[in-house]
């Protein structure tokens, strides 16, 4: 599941295009290279299906439950963040779309940007501010990555003293400085000089580009909505921390998948290779990002100690249940969402249709 919310709602500020043809381009090349590779280790392959050919179906019955607990978090934040808006929705309500929105997502290249467009439009059709909706999608984003990093660095925490911590000490070197520019910023960002000096750069921009100018009015009423939200730290915790299951739930799912297959967990190094999974995948690079988290997550797998026909076999399950298996229900709800005269204050939309 690695689209979750990233670049979600930055559409509203005017910041957000279609795939271009370079897209495209880029994503045939890819999946060129995915099929060149698979006929190339077709005897890892052939491995892998006879691994799953006997998979065990009461553990696969705990992935499939993982990777579901692990959308009704995803459906939470959003959820979290509308009723910290004034706004309260059921999580079914918020699930529908939600995982509508993760099936647009896996559709294109970029996919992640129409998702959040058709997210937002939704939202603001069922009576939901513009602003707030553009809010609630930018903070989802940022949570959902903050989540990702909190997995990454667990994951380098507990990979030991090996050979490959020594190899990967440069990723934590960069999140680490990242980490420090962040507080940084959050430490000028309180003195009035600072943010005085900014806004003059801002403004200056802004009166040197009409699309500037709107991004920059849009951006604004973002940043508003975000600071009207009611304080506290239940308000940014709850939804923080589901973000954070969000990922741990879709991490189980492929623990269970190697539990399924009968393959031993690498347990110093799955939490990393997952992570760093993602990070590639996010970018949509190919519907699905098809071929990119297949061969990403099966090569760190083999790095982490796995087989390589017991990495692919547990890549394939575990692709099968967090996107393929989501796709047709995904497309249902987007029919049910789309297509249903939804009016502010309506309740609940009926349920998808059954697939």
């Amino acid at each position: 599941m690695a689209e979750r919310w990233s670049g979600a709602g930055r559409n509203h500020a005017g910041l957000l295009g279609r795939p271009t043809l370079l897209t495209w381009c880029g994503a045939v090349l890819l999946l060129a290279a995915a099929v060149v590779a698979g006929v190339w280790r077709r005897h890892e392959l052939a491995q892998a299906f006879a691994l799953i050919a006997r998979v065990r179906v009461p553990q696969l019955m705990v992935a499939v439950a993982a990777e579901a607990l692990s959308m009704a978090c995803f459906a939470a934040v959003p959820r979290r963040l509308l009723r910290a808006g004034g706004v309260r929705w059921s999580l079914r309500r918020t699930g529908v779309i939600v995982v509508a929105a993760n099936a647009v997502a896996g559709a294109l290249p970029g996919g992640a940007a129409l998702a959040g467009a058709w997210t937002f439009r939704q939202l603001h059709r069922r009576g939901v501010d513009p602003a707030l909706a553009a809010a609630v999608l930018v903070c989802a984003g940022a949570l959902s990555a903050l989540g990702l990093g909190i997995v990454i660095v667990v994951g380098l925490a507990t990979l030991g003293a090996t050979g490959a911590a020594a190899v990967l000490r440069p990723v934590a070197d960069l999140l680490g400085l990242a980490l420090l520019v962040g507080l940084v910023l959050l430490v000028l960002s309180r003195l009035a000089g600072f943010r005085a000096a900014l806004r003059r750069c801002w403004d200056r921009a802004g009166r040197r580009s009409a699309r500037v100018d709107r991004a920059e009015r849009a951006l604004a009423r973002v940043a508003e909505q975000i600071r009207s939200l009611r304080p506290g730290p239940r308000t940014w915790l709850r939804p923080a921390v589901f973000a954070l299951l969000n990922w741990l739930f879709d991490v189980a799912c492929l623990i269970a998948c190697l539990w399924a297959l009968g393959v031993g967990v690498p347990w110093h190094g799955i939490l990393l290779a997952y992570g760093l999974t993602q990070i590639p995948g996010s970018l949509r690079l190919t519907p699905g990002s098809l071929g990119v988290i297949e061969a990403s997550l099966s090569v760190l797998l083999v790095w982490s100690g796995l087989a390589p026909g017991s990495a692919i076999a547990a890549t394939l399950l575990y692709r099968a249940l967090s996107f393929w298996a989501l796709q047709p229900v995904g497309w249902a709800c987007w029919i049910g969402v789309t297509l249903h005269p939804d009016r502010p204050g309506a309740p609940d939309p009926p349920p998808p249709p059954h697939v």
